[in-house]
């Protein structure tokens, strides 16, 4: 088992638009990365998302939690995946600080 993924990703816009605003840009991402990942399962419970995904053949899960003044991402990847992680790391960061974007 390979350590998890952790991403954090500080915004100042608070909870409730952070949450609105995850939610779309999760929409968005799906679309936008449909022939690399295919979401299995996707619960929202409050503030946390329980997620699992297929991304190049490979099981994937997570959480995704929003906070005041941050979202974290947990994710837990293959053995495969793990060896990518720096880079997947930074693709998250990025793509969450634009959806995290004071506008």
């Amino acid at each position: 088992m390979t350590k998890p993924l952790v991403v954090s990703i500080p915004h100042r816009l608070g909870k409730d638009e952070a949450l609105r605003r995850m939610k779309a840009g999760l929409d968005s991402v799906q679309t936008q990365y449909a022939q690399f990942i295919q979401v299995n399962e996707e619960v929202w419970s409050g503030d946390r998302l329980a997620f699992s995904v297929t991304a190049m053949k490979q099981q994937v899960s997570g959480l995704l939690d929003v906070f005041e003044d941050h979202v974290r991402l947990e994710v837990t990847l293959p053995w495969l995946l793990n060896s990518l992680a720096h880079g997947i790391q930074s693709v998250i960061r990025k793509k969450g600080a634009l959806m995290l974007e004071k506008k």
